[in-house]
């Protein structure tokens, strides 16, 4: 019994220490605020039940955040393994965005349950 307490602990200091980094750079092409499934307006106007936030290390939404655990892009995609934070409790997911060439993002699960398209809100100035 001990064993598995122990492990379990090692397996949480894994993960813990992984969420510290920020696997993506400054300047990675996905980072930015965006609104999901609705074009962003950009005046201030958009609802927060829309808007996106990604930075280095996490996206944030209403329905929680989600910390970037690793990572793995070429020049249109980035696949990502996250773990989530939800009123009902964490969760550990792989996730999918891609480029289009018309500016937004496909944005998609593993077991594609949830697909959305991110529209980039204009840098606030």
């Amino acid at each position: 019994m001990r064993t598995i307490h122990l492990l379990i602990g090692c397996i949480t200091l894994a993960l813990t220490a992984g969420a510290s980094a920020a696997p993506l750079s400054e300047n990675f092409w996905l980072l930015g605020n965006f609104t999901q499934n609705v074009p962003c307006k950009g005046d201030g106007s958009d609802s927060a039940e829309v808007k996106v936030k990604v930075t280095a290390s996490e996206i944030d939404s209403k329905v929680g955040a989600c910390t970037f655990l690793d990572t793995k892009e070429d020049s249109k995609t980035l696949k990502a393994q996250v773990e989530c934070q939800f009123p009902a409790g964490p969760l550990i997911g792989e996730i999918t965005f891609t480029r289009k060439p018309d500016n937004t993002i496909d944005f998609v699960d593993r077991d594609k349950t949830y697909t959305a398209t991110l529209y980039r809100c204009p840098n606030p100035k």
